[in-house]
């Protein structure tokens, strides 16, 4: 005899209601104070989870992010991540959240065993993770109990609305800039090379690779469409024969359950920097060259801005990791983009990516205020990413004033003058036929994905970590790594003879 899922599912919901003491209401923190227990964990241990989040800090944090608590269960490691035991693992962990408050099973649907409860805001058919509203702490008490439990993530926080001093100094910027004519060189058939890339030997590279056959997929915040050579002409010059493809999956929507994304399309400039740096063409228009001007390119507008703070960020972030990790022509995978805190879901997806044999490089972090002392955001400290920071051009290794160091650093690339902090690396701009500069361990971060996609080209038969084991041996501190800039800076001529 076939039992109906539907009923278990409520009998058991039922079962552990009766079962469970209730606890006492209490008021949510304010998110000043939220903030504030954040950043002592984040002074006293350099970083900060909500696994370490006492069960009040992480309850506050749920009610003042539109009630949302993102779920992570099962078996993240499962060579099946759907398989029945996690699935069975997900039923359990819903039956604890059907109990909350207010929250009901959806009636209305008209075949309740293929329907998701009400209160489900996300179910992600890739990774296990799911979305719920709740509203009781007990709730928390209960879910922090279950075996089946990996992380609660209140995924509609927004450290930034309580941080009136807190931004990127790599962020959105429209504006051309009148970059000084000592700050690039002319190469055939006419485009600027960045005097950044002198100080690793790229264009010496070039006479053995231009990232030709390699595919590059960025997260970011989309790609300008007044840029040109981001566009139309980004077969031109010398670049030729390769693809430039556009996603969106970034939801600009107060509202969690929308999914209509906005586009393709750059609306903060960040985006479009990376995209330049790491595959403008090497064109006839004295206009700024990327580093792998001849690699693929597929950009992912992901994220409204670097700092992923916010519920549609996140799911923008981790729905284009999942996508770019299921796309066999990707090799690399660049982020400039990240927060102070581990954000589980785009953890989840990066070990995915990294299981998909994907190279990913993210960015140290780039901060003024309170952040620098941090050290490296998340998912640069993750152990499956590459982490990049940005240093003056000087002897040594320091960083640019406003750029993240730390244990968890690999690589450093030189993104600015020692005489003067706001001259870093020129690229497209992002109107057509304009020139900028950018700079932080963002440029980095895209600069180091595009010596990657060279030294690819030179092997395509390679694996990743035979690529990476490269980058390794033509840096300017192997056989050592130092403590807070990892081995230094990769000579990219070196990487590719």
């Amino acid at each position: 005899m076939k039992i109906n899922k539907f009923i278990l599912f409520a009998t058991f919901a039922f079962l552990l209601s009766c079962s469970k003491k209730e606890n006492s209401k209490i008021e949510p923190l304010q998110g000043a104070e939220i903030n504030r227990q954040i950043k002592v964990i984040l002074n006293e241990t350099g970083q900060f989870n909500w696994s370490t989040a006492n069960e009040t800090l992480l309850y506050s944090a749920v009610m003042r992010g539109d009630s949302i608590l993102t779920i992570g269960y099962g078996n993240a490691a499962s060579s099946s991540l759907k398989s029945a035991e996690n699935i069975a693992a997900k039923d359990e962990v819903l039956a604890i959240v059907a109990i909350d408050g207010n929250n009901r099973l959806n009636s209305k649907k008209s075949n309740p065993l293929n329907s998701a409860p009400d209160f489900v805001i996300y179910d992600d058919g890739v990774l296990n993770y799911v979305d719920v509203k709740i509203s009781e702490i007990k709730t928390i008490t209960e879910l922090r109990k279950n075996k089946n439990v990996r992380y609660l993530n209140p995924s509609g926080y927004r450290f930034l609305i309580y941080e009136t001093q807190l931004k990127s100094d790599s962020g959105c910027d429209f504006t051309p800039a009148a970059v000084d004519a000592a700050d690039y060189t002319l190469a055939t058939p006419n485009c600027y090379v960045s005097w950044t890339y002198n100080k690793h030997n790229i264009p010496a590279a070039w006479a053995y690779s231009t990232g030709e056959g390699v595919t590059v997929g960025l997260i970011d915040t989309g790609i300008s469409p007044e840029q040109s050579m981001l566009g139309s002409n980004f077969n031109t010059g010398y670049s030729s024969g390769r693809t430039l493809t556009k996603y969106g999956t970034y939801v600009d929507s107060f509202w969690p359950w929308t999914t209509q994304t906005d586009g393709v399309d750059d609306k903060c400039g960040h985006g479009t920097s990376m995209a330049a740096t790491i595959a403008g063409p090497r064109n006839s228009a004295f206009l700024p060259v990327g580093v792998a001007y001849n690699c693929n390119l597929i950009s992912y507008r992901g994220t409204s801005d670097v700092l992923l703070d916010g519920y549609h960020e996140q799911n923008g972030v981790a729905q284009a990791l999942v996508e770019l990790a299921n796309n066999t022509s990707v090799k690399i995978i660049s982020m400039s983009i990240g927060h102070i805190f581990d954000i589980d879901k785009i953890a989840d997806a990066i070990r995915y990516a990294y299981a998909k044999n994907k190279l990913i490089i993210a960015a140290g972090g780039t901060s003024t205020t309170f952040t620098n002392w941090v050290g490296v955001i998340f998912p640069a400290r993750m152990d499956e990413t590459v982490a990049v920071t940005g240093i003056i051009d000087a002897p040594g290794y320091t960083t640019c004033a406003v750029c993240h160091k730390g244990a968890q650093i690999d690589f450093t690339v030189i993104m600015e003058h020692s005489y003067n902090d706001s001259h870093h690396s020129v690229c497209l701009g992002y109107y057509n036929g304009s020139k900028t500069y950018v700079g932080g361990s963002s440029v980095a971060t895209s600069t180091t994905a595009g010596i990657a996609a060279l030294i690819w080209a030179r092997h395509p038969s390679w694996t990743r970590e035979q690529v990476l084991s490269k980058m390794q041996q033509s840096a300017s501190a192997y056989p050592n790594k130092t403590d807070d800039f990892g081995y230094g800076s990769i000579d990219a001529l070196a990487a590719v003879q």
